[in-house]
């Protein structure tokens, strides 16, 4: 929270606000670019118009085009005409100028004049909220700046029927979600006090500091390491939507994760796409991910792309010991029998399958037919992830021991 003389503001509010803005008026601005500003806003300690202008400029425009969008959402944004009319003008005479009251704010706001876009208006209380003559709602938090979440409002939405900008709102909420993978013995042990194997080795060289004289037994136990994770992931013309949203969470959890997950496209073909999570950004990775699968909302052939995963890696130590994720509705092109042949051949090597299908969120859902039906029972746990509230369930199944 930063102090300024005669309110409070709320700086993650303020700055999803005004990059919410920025994005309506056509810039590049998504939750990434917010957080950058939230942040430098804190180190900087911002406290006049010309001391946030500076922290926005820096962090919300990336190219010398979008200067000129950005000074006209500012003015707007802060009342009367823009303080910069020229970006490349000295704007050290600003750096007194404070921040607007909270009351000419919510007037802005009142009628419709502060430039906010609709569903992210901003609302202010003022200072005296009980005092006399004042129209505000008392109970509020005095001069508190507060931005309604667009993002909670589309969690229990459908991936399907969500905007590539909807979408992209989810990344903040995307960001809080962690995934433990359970751990494996190894066959290398380590020196514990508590272990249940005896370390001869270790007992002697102890001995030798003692005259010959065992004092103390030494102990060994297992080593553990995090079982790697490897995601196949349907990129066909009806699991685009998921795709997507899917890969984004996948590229969340690889910051959080001991091991990258090994991720694979398929729709007619399989795409490692494991380095393209290295990203800078999101959008960067999904960018990079559409140049990488030439065959991204084509067919599905299931069967074939799992036969190439076990031929090619799996078989060869990817997949043994490993959680395994297929992300797919089950719509096989091919031959359901070759898929079942696979699935059975890859639950010898894995030690856990769970599949993600959009499909099986409906009541109704029953793998009676078709390639779902010779995959079902190899699978550990089947779950729908069609909705970020649903992604929880997912990260269950796939910490479950």
């Amino acid at each position: 929270m930063i102090t300024v003389p005669g309110q409070d503001v709320d700086v993650a509010s303020l700055a999803a606000g005004l990059g919410t803005a920025l994005h309506t008026a056509g810039l590049p601005v998504g939750p990434d670019r917010c957080e950058r500003l939230a942040r430098a806003m804190t180190v900087m300690g911002v406290r006049s118009v010309a001391e946030l202008h500076a922290c926005a400029l820096a962090t919300l425009v990336s190219d010398p085009s979008q200067v000129t969008t950005f000074e006209r959402v500012f003015a707007t944004l802060f009342g009367g005409p823009s303080p910069f009319p020229d970006p490349a003008l000295h704007r050290g005479d600003q750096r007194d100028e404070p921040l607007p009251s909270a009351r000419d704010q919510s007037a802005q706001t009142r009628d419709g004049s502060g430039g906010w876009p609709e569903g992210v208006l901003p609302q202010f209380t003022d200072i005296n909220t009980n005092g006399g003559g004042s129209d505000e709602p008392a109970g509020e938090t005095p001069g508190v700046f507060r931005v309604a979440s667009a993002a909670e409002r589309l969690r229990g939405r459908d991936f399907t029927e969500l905007s590539p900008v909807e979408l992209r709102e989810l990344v903040t909420l995307m960001r809080e979600m962690t995934l433990a993978i359970p751990p494996r013995r190894t066959r290398r042990y380590r020196r514990a006090r508590d272990g249940r194997r005896v370390d001869l080795r270790g007992t002697l060289r102890q001995a030798r500091r003692s005259g010959g004289e065992v004092i103390r037994v030494a102990r060994r136990a297992p080593r553990t390491r995090s079982r790697r994770l490897v995601v196949l992931c349907d990129i066909s013309g009806s699991m685009e939507p998921y795709a997507r949203a899917l890969l984004m969470l996948l590229y969340f959890l690889s910051a959080t994760t001991a091991n990258r997950p090994e991720v694979f496209t398929f729709a007619t073909r399989l795409t490692r796409l494991t380095p393209t999570l290295a990203a800078a950004t999101p959008d960067t990775m999904l960018a990079k991910a559409g140049e990488a699968a030439p065959d991204w909302s084509g067919g599905t052939r299931i069967g074939a792309a799992l036969k190439e995963f076990n031929d090619r890696y799996g078989s060869r130590g990817m997949a043994r010991g490993a959680i395994v994720l297929i992300i797919s509705d089950g719509w096989e092109t091919g031959d359901p029998a070759v898929l079942g042949v696979q699935m059975a051949r890859l639950r010898r090597l894995a030690h856990r399958i769970v599949w993600a299908n959009p499909r099986t969120q409906s009541p109704r859902y029953r793998p009676e037919v078709g390639g779902m039906a010779a995959a079902w029972p190899h699978c550990d746990a089947v779950v729908s992830a069609h909705s970020l509230d649903a992604l929880p369930v997912l990260l269950s199944a796939l910490r479950a021991a």
